[in-house]
């Protein structure tokens, strides 16, 4: 962002110190990239006019030119081809020394002696146009010879370059830079107060209209109309401040929309009222099929879906009163309403826009305007009125007799309510090593605009100003005001101090847990891998999901255009990668995310589970997931049931049961239909993993080399696993094994292949009640004396009591009441 310390001025007395200003730019986190002083050297630079134009025999590129300097005629050779004859443009003479130290000379070029140099913008310092002369015909008061310092009113001045980072909307603009530049170096800081000209005639709701459709993605809108309007040149401060800001004077509407967007920071759009159809302005989401030629004369296609849209598509746009598009919202508008010379109505559009959708719009179009890169920081949505009031200050000083309508439309029209936080002083200490006191404090906030109030001995409640959507009304917030506390004292004065914390750094319980389920994995034999979280187009399809695939805005390549939704395609070519070269016997573990559709089915099972906290819905969300391949030899299904158990027993997650489930499950995603199970938290009935083995579909597809290997896997959906201090059972002590001798009992059930066994052991958990020490199925059978379509199920049953010997009738009741428990769940007792 390039500031002009002449334009800065306007708001705080700051001195000519250039050294004191990028040093105090630079510590408050403005970065000042470069400064350069312009407006110098041009003494002798004058204005003439061009008299003839000819070509020069054997030259394409240059032209002889002869202009008249108010002494006589003088001969030129000039490159640039955006003048005629009878244009006035500048002219350094021989022996004149331009900016940079250039001093111009008489040189003789293809046998035409040039006398001097026609000069752009560029080389006078005073732009960065370099495709064509300077022109000042339409300068009033220009005359060959009379002094371009004189008539532009060239005063020297210093352009800061600074960088100002994303999480500062507040500093882009001139406006924000001198405050927090004032605010440290303890000068007055004077705010735009508009003065427009008096409103008259009738009221701004009788002359056009305004509506919004989707208030999520525009939450404010301000209209104004302005009529009785001259379009012409700007005045030439107006015009030179634009410049030295890097933009390119257009006439007196356009500049003033700019001049306000960089003053203030607020993008205005002014529209041709008469252009309008139905004088009314609508906000709302474009739909598939519609098109706008821009202000660029490119034709826009809109409502697409796909890369930086998502699904469904939402460019948000601006319609007139007849729904027909006019501009894509706080990026560019429409050929079909812009301002031209016959415009005498302007309707002006202030506005709010939602960040996110204006950055994917930005992005799709490659379209990266000054008014979009503000709208995709967050704007200040309590400044809509002032900015529109300013637009009509600055366009009154070349329209004089310009007609404000009374009466601006607000949408909504109740003022922005501030944010308050109670900010305990004692933190602020704490975190800074200061001992700041309540003045202290207020007296380094209120100039940023902050109001700060005392609640009680420790607390203040301090009130952010609108123009800082960046600090909210969170515990995030209130660092975000002791940051802006220490930013404005100085990082530099802030005492050297070694912070007394309560307690030394730790690993909190949830990385305690996938720490040691790493270590689990690792003392199995896996070795850990990290896959690329960016997939290609159809990875949810190998994996027999339906869902919307989530894509990537601005994909690097097509192969990573996409958020993966497992980790099971990437350690499946890891394996695959391994076997191409003769690594066969291999087992590989990942912990990472993977990224679910906000609006599927397995997200909202992730939300329920209360783990993401507040999400933004324009984000996917992102699931932490452990999942385990092993292609060892002899590695099947059995081996990934043996895995899980290792799991279970070192991380005591008790209550986690092998279950089966329908085939097409999500949660089995990626895994054999046949030879696969989910696990499920018996606490909560969640679905917490799975297990079984790969899809071998999935292996010929991703890793040919693997093909013939069955790979184990181990599926768990960390998120919502559980709490890890329940699954770590830190509350659990060792108990005394019982001292009187157990029972076991083994059962042997006919039970239909449609019946899972997982139905059968609960049944006779059931049945054990109390008494249950342990249960496990130890054998399956099909054969002769089992029925077709059915199979053997044989199981043990530990029987124990801590209080005395299992009696003979304490055996027998247990034994009657599972085998009624078995038969009521449909098995048959062999």
């Amino acid at each position: 962002m390039l500031a002009p310390l002449s334009w800065l001025k306007d708001f705080a007395p700051f001195p000519d110190d250039i050294a004191l200003l990028r040093s105090t730019l630079d510590d408050l986190g403005l970065v000042v990239e470069g400064v350069e002083i312009v407006g110098e050297g041009l003494n002798d630079v004058i204005v003439a006019k061009v008299s003839t134009i000819s070509a020069i025999e054997g030259a394409d590129r240059i032209r002889h030119v002869v202009v008249d300097d108010g002494s006589g005629s003088v001969e030129i050779v000039c490159g640039a081809m955006n003048f005629v004859e009878g244009d006035l443009v500048p002219l350094a003479p021989v022996g004149a020394i331009l900016p940079g130290n250039f001093t111009i000379a008489s040189r003789k070029m293809k046998g035409v002696t040039s006398n001097g140099m026609l000069c752009s913008g560029k080389e006078l310092g005073l732009g960065d146009d370099h495709d064509g002369l300077m022109i000042l015909t339409d300068v009033p008061g220009a005359e060959p010879g009379s002094s371009l310092v004189k008539l532009l009113e060239i005063a020297p001045d210093v352009i800061f370059d600074v960088t100002v980072e994303g999480n500062r909307p507040d500093a882009w603009s001139i406006s924000g830079l001198a405050r927090d530049l004032a605010a440290r170096l303890g000068l007055a800081f004077t705010p735009v107060t508009p003065v427009p000209p008096a409103a008259s005639g009738p009221s701004t709701s009788e002359l056009a209209s305004g509506e919004v459709i989707n208030e999520e993605l525009c939450s404010r809108l301000g209209v104004g109309v302005l009529s009785n309007v001259v379009v012409g040149p700007s005045p030439q401060l107006i015009a030179q401040r634009l410049t030295k800001a890097g933009m390119r004077p257009i006439n007196n509407v356009v500049d003033a929309s700019n001049y306000v967007m960089l003053e203030l920071g607020q993008p205005t759009h002014p529209y041709d009222l008469d252009k309008i159809e139905g004088k009314g302005l609508r906000v709302r989401t474009a739909t598939t099929g519609e098109s706008l030629v821009t202000l660029d004369g490119v034709t826009r296609e809109l409502g697409v879906a796909g890369r930086s849209l998502g699904d469904t598509g939402q460019d948000l746009v601006i319609c007139d009163a007849n729904d027909t598009v006019v501009g894509i919202a706080g990026i560019m508008g429409g050929e079909s309403s812009e301002i031209s010379g016959e415009t005498s109505s302007v309707l002006l559009e202030a506005a709010r826009f939602d960040p996110i959708t204006i950055t994917r719009t930005s992005r799709r179009f490659a379209l990266r305007s000054e008014a979009a890169a503000r709208f995709q920081k967050g704007t200040d949505p309590g400044i809509l009125e002032r900015a529109i009031d300013r637009f009509a200050e600055i366009l009154g000083h070349s329209s004089p007799g310009l007609v404000v309508a009374p009466s601006k439309i607000m949408i909504p029209a109740t003022p922005v309510e501030s944010v308050s936080l109670d900010v305990p002083l004692s933190r602020v200490n704490g975190l800074l090593g200061t001992q700041f006191q309540d003045a202290d404090i207020a007296g380094l906030l209120e100039p940023l605009g902050f109001t700060v109030d005392v609640k009680d001995s420790d607390v203040l409640v301090v009130s952010v100003p609108t123009n800082r959507p960046d600090i909210r009304a969170t515990h995030h917030g209130i660092a975000d005001v002791i940051e802006e506390i220490a930013r404005t004292y100085g990082y530099s004065r802030l005492p050297r101090r070694v912070l007394a914390w309560p307690q030394p750094g730790a690993r909190n319980p949830r990385q305690s847990f996938r720490s040691q389920l790493r270590d689990v994995f690792i003392g199995n034999g896996s070795s850990e891998a990290w896959t690329s979280s960016l997939v290609g187009e159809g990875e949810l399809e190998k994996l027999g999901l339906s869902e919307s695939e989530i894509t990537v805005s601005n994909p690097l390549t097509i192969d990573e255009s996409r958020l993966r939704r497992s980790l099971i395609p990437g350690l499946v070519r890891s394996i695959g990668f391994n076997a191409d070269r003769r690594q066969e016997d291999i087992s590989l573990f990942e912990i990472g995310a993977t990224f679910l559709h906000p609006d599927g089915e397995q997200a909202g099972r992730v939300a329920r589970a209360g783990s993401l906290g507040s999400h933004d819905v324009h984000l996917p969300y992102e699931q932490e997931c452990a999942v385990l391949l092993s292609a060892r030899e002899d590695d099947d299904a059995r081996s990934a049931v043996g895995i899980f158990h290792m799991v279970a027993s070192a991380l005591r997650l008790q209550d986690v049961r092998i279950r089966t489930a329908p085939s097409g499950t999500p949660e089995l995603a990626g895994l054999h239909p046949t030879r696969s199970a989910v696990l499920r938290d018996q606490s909560t009935n969640e679905i917490v993993g799975a297990l079984g083995e790969v899809d071998p579909s999935l292996v010929g597809e991703l890793a040919p080399g693997a093909k013939e290997q069955r790979i184990a896997a181990l599926v768990l959906f960390l998120d919502v696993l559980g709490d890890p201090h329940r699954c770590l059972r830190h509350d659990e002590i060792a108990r005394t094994p019982s001292r009187f001798p157990s029972a076991d009992l083994d059962f042997a059930f006919v039970v239909s292949d449609e019946i899972p066994s997982d139905a059968i052991e609960d049944a006779l958990r059931l049945g054990a009640g109390d008494l249950l020490e342990d249960v496990h199925l130890f054998d399956v059978y099909r054969g002769t004396g089992v029925t077709e379509g059915a199979r053997s199920l044989a199981y043990r049953v530990r029987l124990s009591s801590s209080t005395a010997t299992l009696s003979d009738d304490d055996i027998g009741s247990a034994r009657t009441s599972m085998i009624s428990a078995a038969q009521s769940a449909g098995a048959i007792l062999r």
